[in-house]
């Protein structure tokens, strides 16, 4: 099962969701105070929708999550840039406070891997998420809702 990582007692507000959770040991090593959130258990065909950008966990009632249909694209290289350039300073953060983590060389291994994408590689506009075009090539996805 899969886990969506919500603002607790926000029942029907939306942009909630704070984390997504692959299974029970990601869960278990995202650095918060599981009682501080809403988690909700969710199947794994939702998780990869959010993952590769063509969902998004609008809000949720109860245990009920309401998704939205998104397409993330790129029109240009500047698009790319400045995505890759905002999430790696997400994953720069988490790793600087985080030496000991137990994900912190998959994050480590995926930083490397968002800074040596050669983004004259790809084609624009890219009508697709970064997570799905590295899903597309054979390589590892990470979304940044999944960070620890």
């Amino acid at each position: 099962m899969a886990y969506f990582i919500f603002g607790k007692d926000l029942d029907g507000v939306l942009g909630t969701i704070s984390r997504i959770a692959e299974n029970q040991n990601d869960l278990n090593n995202l650095n918060i105070r599981k009682e501080d959130y809403k988690i909700i258990e969710d199947s794994q065909d939702n998780f990869n929708q959010v993952k590769f950008g063509t969902k998004y966990p609008e809000k949720y009632n109860n245990n009920i999550i309401t998704y939205v249909d998104f397409m993330r694209n790129f029109n240009d290289k500047d698009s790319v840039k400045f995505y890759i350039k905002n999430f790696t300073n997400q994953i720069n953060d988490f790793l600087e406070l985080n030496k000991q983590h137990p994900d912190f060389n998959k994050w480590n291994n995926y930083l490397n891997q968002l800074n040596s994408l050669n983004i004259n590689d790809i084609t624009y506009p890219l009508n697709k998420s970064l997570e799905q075009y590295f899903q597309d090539i054979g390589q590892p996805s990470l979304n940044p809702l999944q960070l620890p």
